[in-house]
């Protein structure tokens, strides 16, 4: 993974209300560690630094540029706004070329199961050790063909050459299961429907309730809405 150059801004404000007024005029906040030194807070332009992270991943390998001297650095935090996606914050690290670093790379698997399995991925990404410029973007698990029973640990998958797992190698990464029948599968349709009548309200006293139109409810809401007016 070859760095890629990105223009940075230094910023003067700090706080929430600061990093809003930074979100509005355009740019992403961040912070910049490094090692035996003060934390350097900048921000990027917001369109350029998403098209960064499309193209490079999550663990793109900058050189920022613009604040000083040029500084190679890693991204180990991005925060996203849960419900728009929006890139709300970042958190980079100094490197240095040929230094080894320690990074979450992504699972993916590749083929398909033998006929009649469900394939279970038990989890999303692995931690593992790997030269700052040669991380990689996945991690792959071939599970072609791969009967009832089959499970991949951690310790098991092929990594990237120079990459050092730092998983726990008995981590199941992924489980290779019999597929449900059809007369199973519309069994637990059935119970799952009676589980909803169950819940269902008694009448119209619980309806009113679960809507919130008791003094109560409404109560609470107008106390909310001074509470976020405020």
């Amino acid at each position: 993974m070859a760095d890629v150059k990105i223009a940075a801004e230094s910023r003067t404000e700090f706080g929430k209300g600061a990093a809003r007024r930074t979100r509005r005029a355009g740019r992403v906040p961040a912070v910049l560690y490094g090692r035996g030194t003060d934390p350097v807070h900048l921000s990027f332009d917001t369109v350029e630094f998403a098209a960064v992270m499309r193209e490079n991943g999550r663990n793109a390998v900058l050189t920022v540029t613009g604040v000083g001297s040029d500084q190679l650095a890693l991204t180990k935090s991005v925060v996203r706004d849960p419900i728009k996606g929006f890139i709300e914050h970042v958190d980079l690290v100094t490197i240095k070329r040929g230094e080894k670093v320690q990074v979450d790379v992504r699972v993916v698997t590749l083929g398909e199961a033998a006929a009649g399995t469900l394939v279970f991925q038990n989890e999303d990404t692995l931690s593992i050790e790997a030269d700052a410029l040669n991380i990689p973007e996945e991690i792959t698990v071939v599970i072609d063909e791969a009967g009832i029973g089959t499970q991949f640990l951690a310790g098991e998958i092929r990594l990237p050459d120079g990459a050092t797992l730092l998983s726990d190698p008995e981590l199941l990464v992924v489980n290779v299961t019999e597929a449900p029948t059809e007369d199973e599968m519309e069994e637990e349709i059935d119970a799952e429907g009676a589980g909803v009548e169950e819940d269902a309200p008694e009448d119209e006293a619980a309806e009113d309730s679960e809507s919130g139109s008791s003094p109560e409810a409404a109560e609470g809401a107008t106390s909310d809405e001074t509470s976020d007016e405020s």
